[in-house]
């Protein structure tokens, strides 16, 4: 199997060859640093960091808790500004909702709406035309392998496929970016490796560029195209590598996940994560 060097270098050179060295990136962070409070009572959680995320990457984040991921994560949805450096997403200022579909830890849906609902909604403010939206919900949901629950009330759905609905909603307002924060964290382990299978599935189909958080180390190699590894805060990278395992949607995942390259990386990104941790 090549080494982390090989292979950082054969991404490289991929990247060079396909002419995006010079391309927009989807996510570029440059030297940033972002605190909490003032004064002596400052906390710095992240940085100095600079990244740059290619449009159709998988990217995940991944270190110990305190490292600056989730804050990263709100920093490119704009929910919060840097306090110093730049961070832009297809070369402008980042604007909550404006250019990225965000799902949270828990899936905050509108219990008032059925499924069908609150997609409906999502594609409603991304300016769908109203008779070309049951049809576009039926799509999504098919796609995340919800077909035929629309007219179910949230509550009346497992926490899983509740999350499979955030994920709809997200994809719903036709957005290239989607950022996703811990978003299995609280799911039992079968649907929580369920629900990977089915990221992994829908961003093969779609492409589209994907920031995702997470403490679990066979998490960021499961479902992403490169990881980057944070370090204890304040967040810095202590490891940036490329994954490049198969992304076809017909992969057996236990298949996928016995391979020697899959344990390599997972050997590799989690020595960084517990150096990291120290």
């Amino acid at each position: 199997m090549p080494s982390p060097d090989d292979r950082r270098a054969d991404a490289r050179d991929g990247a060079r060859e396909a002419g995006t060295a010079t391309a927009v990136p989807a996510v570029s962070v440059r030297e940033v640093t972002h605190r909490y409070g003032r004064g002596a009572d400052a906390v710095t959680a992240l940085g100095p960091l600079s990244l740059d995320v290619p449009a159709g990457e998988f990217l995940v984040l991944v270190g110990p808790s305190g490292s600056g991921k989730s804050t990263l994560l709100r920093l490119i949805a704009g929910f919060e500004h840097a306090s110093s450096g730049d961070v832009t997403v297809h070369g402008g200022t980042p604007e909550p909702g404006r250019q990225a579909g965000v799902v949270f830890q828990q899936p905050r849906l509108f219990p008032w709406y059925t499924v069908g609902e609150n997609i409906s909604l999502a594609l409603r403010y991304a300016g769908v035309p109203r008779a070309e939206r049951p049809a576009r919900v039926g799509e999504l949901l098919d796609r995340v392998g919800l077909a035929g629950t629309a007219r179910r009330r949230t509550w009346q759905i497992s926490g899983g496929q509740q999350q499979r609905v955030a994920i709809a909603r997200a994809l719903a307002g036709g957005k290239d970016l989607l950022l996703l924060d811990e978003p299995f964290a609280a799911l039992d382990a079968l649907t929580r490796e369920r629900l990977q299978e089915d990221l992994r599935t829908v961003s093969s189909l779609t492409g589209i560029t994907s920031v995702f958080v997470t403490h679990s180390v066979d998490e960021a190699v499961f479902l992403g195209t490169r990881a980057v590894v944070l370090s204890a805060g304040p967040g810095t990278v202590a490891l940036d590598v490329p994954i490049p395992l198969p992304r076809t949607g017909s992969d057996d995942p236990d298949g996928l996940r016995g391979l020697p390259e899959y344990a390599a990386l997972r050997a590799e990104i989690g020595a960084a994560v517990r150096d990291a941790a120290r």
